[in-house]
């Protein structure tokens, strides 16, 4: 078959790789809306910890030299990025929980692992995007897009199962 697949390949190893979970495209369909709420608060957080930065980096710098209000300051910063950096790990740890994949966390951009023609792939989707309509390979970063057999494909499976 040259579309996606849902079952593993017999020869699959025994191990699982990080991102052994395989969906098929109505599956990654279904958890995009609790995706992109994770994904805009993994965005949210690293924006804010990139604007306090050049602040941290420049209290830090002359951390000697502060006032009582700047060293607070510096103290309230520390503490901040702390806790968005925190947040950053715990909403990575609960994409790879659903079984996503951050393929490019600057962006957003983001991977629902699947096969085609028994490689691994995935279902792109990043901010802005409606819809999962591209993929790729998981050795490569340029999307395709959804070949609108597939989905014919993935509700003839569906209806299967039902």
């Amino acid at each position: 078959m040259s579309g996606p697949t849902e079952n593993r390949a017999s020869n699959a190893p025994a191990q699982p790789e990080r991102h052994s979970r395989v969906m098929n495209l109505t599956t990654a369909r279904k958890m995009l809306p609790l995706v992109e709420r994770i994904v805009v608060d993994l965005l949210h957080c690293q924006n804010r910890l990139e604007a306090l930065q050049p602040r941290k980096d420049h209290l830090d710098r002359h951390k000697r030299e502060l006032t009582w209000p700047e060293r607070q300051r510096r103290y309230a910063i520390h503490e901040e990025t702390n806790t968005l950096e925190r947040k950053v790990s715990e909403t990575l740890a609960e994409l790879e929980l659903l079984g996503v994949a951050v393929v490019d966390p600057g962006q957003g951009r983001v991977g629902f692992p699947t096969l085609v023609n028994n490689r691994p792939a995935f279902f792109a989707w990043w901010p802005g995007e409606g819809e999962i309509s591209q993929w790729h390979f998981a050795t490569e970063l340029r999307c395709r897009t959804i070949p609108p057999g597939w989905i014919e494909i993935d509700q003839v499976a569906l209806k299967g199962h039902a």
